[in-house]
């Protein structure tokens, strides 16, 4: 029997521990939400747009997450077709990513409603045309038709923008029930313009858009260079931004059949 000390018993190394939760995981645990779930969706919205695929460190460091765990989340998701990995080992999106916006577009007609009215007012303008709709506390534009001169202003599909900045925000906030005077003034008027509020040398005219019952779907608007839409240009626009938004709205609630000149009132909506 030796008679050598008994060496003490070594404590196994700690794991590394976790990233803090920061964002969209953070509100899953004060919401009670799932927190793997709310971990492959930062994964799937670490990409930006323009950006075909990111190697395992950067979505790691986007994502605020060990490169393990990102590796299980984004093998996971390629089971389901969300994510693929490409031969040099870096991670893009998958079909299916694609075919969910597909789903998405679809819930609102984009192609037999939405991409036809905004050609005709981009025929009736001379601008581009677009579609916004409300997501949490931002905007996005869901369709867009690019106007025929060679200067104009270019917005990113599917880019979260503020409500608070530019007329298609405005006025999804005025027909959102947002309080304030000017807010009730374009509840009142039924349009918005605005010159450089969010971005430098664009000006937009906007109008809500609605569905059944009146309810708030977007804002339809049109834009441009401010050297080309002045405050009197935009003002003689708006009556016909309002009426491509009316007939968007008949067309949305499954009625074709729009009055020709039906302005949308403050009495007729509800948020």
């Amino acid at each position: 029997m030796s008679n050598s000390p008994a060496q003490p018993l070594r404590p196994a190394p700690p794991r590394a521990p976790e990233l803090p939760a920061t964002g969209a995981a953070a509100a899953a645990k004060d919401t009670g939400g799932v927190i793997a779930v709310t971990r492959a969706l930062q994964v799937l919205e670490a990409f930006a747009l323009g950006e075909s695929s990111l190697p395992l460190a950067e979505l790691s460091r986007r994502c605020g997450l060990h490169k393990t765990t990102v590796l299980r989340l984004a093998r996971t998701l390629a089971h389901s077709g969300f994510m693929v990995q490409r031969e040099d080992g870096d991670w893009r999106l998958g079909p299916a990513a694609g075919w969910l916006g597909a789903r998405y577009q679809a819930g609102f007609d984009v192609q037999n409603v939405l991409e036809p009215a905004l050609r005709e007012l981009t025929l009736a303008t001379g601008e581009s045309a677009a579609f916004y709709v409300r997501e949490g506390n931002v905007r996005t534009c869901l369709v867009r038709v690019e106007g025929p001169q060679a200067l104009r202003h270019h917005a990113r599909m599917g880019e979260g923008l503020p409500l608070d900045k530019g007329s298609p925000g405005r006025v999804i906030l005025a027909f959102s029930g947002e309080p304030g005077k000017a807010y009730e003034e374009i509840r009142k008027k039924g349009y918005h313009w605005s010159i450089g509020e969010r971005e430098q040398g664009v000006a937009t005219v906007s109008a809500p858009v609605f569905g059944m019952h009146w309810r708030l779907m977007g804002s339809v608007c049109i834009s441009g260079p401010a050297s080309r839409l002045p405050a009197e240009k935009l003002e003689s626009l708006a009556q016909t931004v309002i009426a491509a938004a009316t007939q968007l709205s008949y067309a949305l609630a499954g009625n074709s059949a729009a009055p020709a000149h039906a302005p949308v009132r403050a009495t007729q909506w509800h948020p």
